[in-house]
């Protein structure tokens, strides 16, 4: 991959994580590094999740491969914000 896919995977990954964020209801006590990590590696995933099903070689914006990149996006901040919540609960 050459260096202008990596850093416009990074750039599509930083507004993938924040849509994520967006649609997960409710507040997500995570830091924003941590939404921004979880939506850079969700644009990869869905990446190739949409290339491995031949979906992503379509004329303009590749809209199932982005609607695959936010939900995962936005199960990986549900999923870590209830991890992290609970971090730092003591019973």
């Amino acid at each position: 991959m050459p260096i202008g896919g990596i850093i416009s995977a990074i750039v599509v990954g930083l507004i993938i994580g924040a849509l994520g964020r967006l649609v997960v209801p409710g507040k997500q006590n995570i830091p924003i590094w941590l939404t921004l990590l979880i939506g850079v590696v969700a644009a990869l995933l869905g990446t190739a999740i949409a290339r491995g099903a031949g979906w992503a070689d379509t004329d303009g914006v590749d809209w199932i491969e982005v609607l695959i990149q936010i939900v995962l996006a936005a199960v990986g901040v549900a999923l870590v914000a209830g991890v992290y919540g609970r971090r730092g609960v003591s019973r």
